[in-house]
C-alpha cells in the first residue's frame, strides 16, 4: 500500500456519507505495498479501508470487488465492499476509481509456525470452494502472458546470470503450460497474492495457543486460474526461510495436509506442484524486478526486494518440492 493520489479528510467524508458510513474521524495513508492509494478510515459508524485504484480500471474493478463480496457473503473472511444506493461497488474519488471495504481485525503474522499454515491451508481451500459459484470470469492478469510480455522490458537491467535464470525458466513455463497435465489442472477465481502480509490473525486468548485467523484481504491481483498456482504462491511466502528461499517442512506439511483435507488435491496437481512452485516464484521475480526497474512515483513508496523471489525459484529448482510432502496424510482426488 502506497500513496500516489492525495485525498484530504473533505473529500473523503464525502464519500463516506455518500455510502453511509458515518462521519468521517480520521484518514491515514498507509504504506507497504505498491499498486494502490490506501488509506484507513475511521468513522463513528467503525472502521474502514479506503483504496483509489492507480492502474486498474473503473471496467476491470467489478470482477475483484465483486468476488470479495461473494467471498463474505459465503462465510470467507473477506473484507465486504461498501455498496452506494444504486448497488454499486465502484466509486470515483479524485478523478480515480475507488472502493471502501471494512478494516478487517488482527495482525499480520510475519514469521509463521505450522499452526497459522494450516489455518491458512484450511481457509485457501474453502475459499476456492466458495469461489467456484462465483458467476464473473476474468483471466489472472499477472500469469504467464504477461511474463512473457514482461521480461523483455526488464531484460536490459539484468546481470547475465539473471537474465540466463529468466530465459531459462520462461522456456520450461511454457512447455509445462503447453502439456495435457496443466491443461487438466482444477481452475477458478484465486487470490493469487495471499502472502503473510495479506492474512490477519487475531491474539491468541492462551498462551498456549496460536493466533487465529481473522481474514483475507487485498484481493487485486485475483482472477482466474489454476487453483495449484494459489497453494504455489502461499507454499513460496508461508513456508520458506526468507533469507536462502528454502522451503520450510513443517510449515509446509501443515498448508497442503489443511488444505487437502478440504479439498482433496487431482492427480494433476500433484504431479505439477513442484512447477508451480517455480512458477509462483517466477511470477514475483519478475513483478519485482518490473518495480525496482521501472518505478512509478509515490509518498510512503516501499519497493520489494527481488531477490527474494530469485533465491525462491532457484531454490525450487534446485530442489523441488517431491510429493514426500504430502506422505503424512495421503490424500485423493474424488
Amino acid at each position: 500500500m502506497a500513496v500516489y493520489t492525495e485525498v484530504s479528510m473533505d473529500e473523503a467524508n464525502v464519500l463516506f456519507e455518500q455510502l453511509q458510513l458515518g462521519q468521517l474521524q480520521s484518514l491515514v495513508g498507509c504504506a507497504g505495498g505498491i499498486e494502490n492509494t490506501n488509506y484507513f478510515a475511521s468513522t463513528d459508524k467503525g472502521e474502514f479501508v479506503l483504496t483509489l485504484f492507480e492502474r486498474l480500471t473503473a471496467e476491470q474493478l467489478p470482477y475483484y470487488l465483486r468476488l470479495m463480496k461473494h467471498l463474505a457473503v459465503h462465510g470467507i473472511p473477506a473484507p465486504n465492499p461498501a455498496t452506494n444506493a444504486d448497488g454499486d461497488v465502484v466509486h470515483t474519488l479524485n478523478g480515480k476509481p475507488a472502493a471502501v471495504v471494512n478494516r478487517l481485525s488482527g495482525k499480520s503474522e510475519l514469521h509463521p509456525q505450522p499452526a497459522h499454515c494450516a489455518q491458512l491451508g484450511a481457509m485457501l481451500a474453502k475459499m476456492h470452494m466458495a469461489a467456484a459459484s462465483f458467476s464473473m470470469r476474468q483471466d489472472n492478469l499477472r500469469g504467464i502472458t504477461w511474463w512473457n510480455a514482461t521480461a523483455p522490458v526488464i531484460m536490459p537491467f539484468l546481470s547475465t546470470d539473471e537474465s540466463d535464470l529468466l530465459q531459462s525458466e520462461l522456456a520450461y513455463q511454457n512447455h509445462i503450460a503447453s502439456s495435457a497435465a496443466y491443461v487438466a489442472l482444477p481452475r477458478g477465481p484465486i487470490h493469487a497474492d495471499l502472502f503473510r502480509d495479506n492474512a490477519l490473525f487475531d491474539a491468541a486468548t492462551e498462551p498456549s495457543e496460536a493466533s487465529q485467523l481473522s481474514g483475507f484481504f487485498d484481493f487485486y491481483f485475483a482472477g482466474n486460474d489454476a487453483l495449484l498456482f494459489d497453494l504455489a504462491v502461499c507454499l513460496n511466502d508461508w513456508c520458506v526461510d526468507l533469507d536462502s528461499g528454502a522451503l520450510q517442512l513443517p510449515q509446509s506439511q501443515a498448508l497442503i495436509q489443511a488444505y487437502t483435507e478440504v479439498r482433496p488435491l487431482h492427480p494433476a496437481e500433484r504431479q505439477l506442484l513442484p512447477a508451480m512452485a517455480r512458477a509462483g516464484a517466477l511470477r514475483f521475480w519478475i513483478s519485482r524486478l518490473w518495480d525496482k526497474h521501472l518505478p512509478r512515483e509515490a509518498r510512503m513508496l516501499q519497493a520489494h526486494d527481488p531477490g527474494r523471489f530469485e533465491r525462491v525459484l532457484r531454490q525450487r529448482i534446485s530442489n523441488p518440492m517431491h510429493l514426500a510432502l504430502l506422505h503424512t496424510n495421503p490424500v485423493h482426488a474424488p
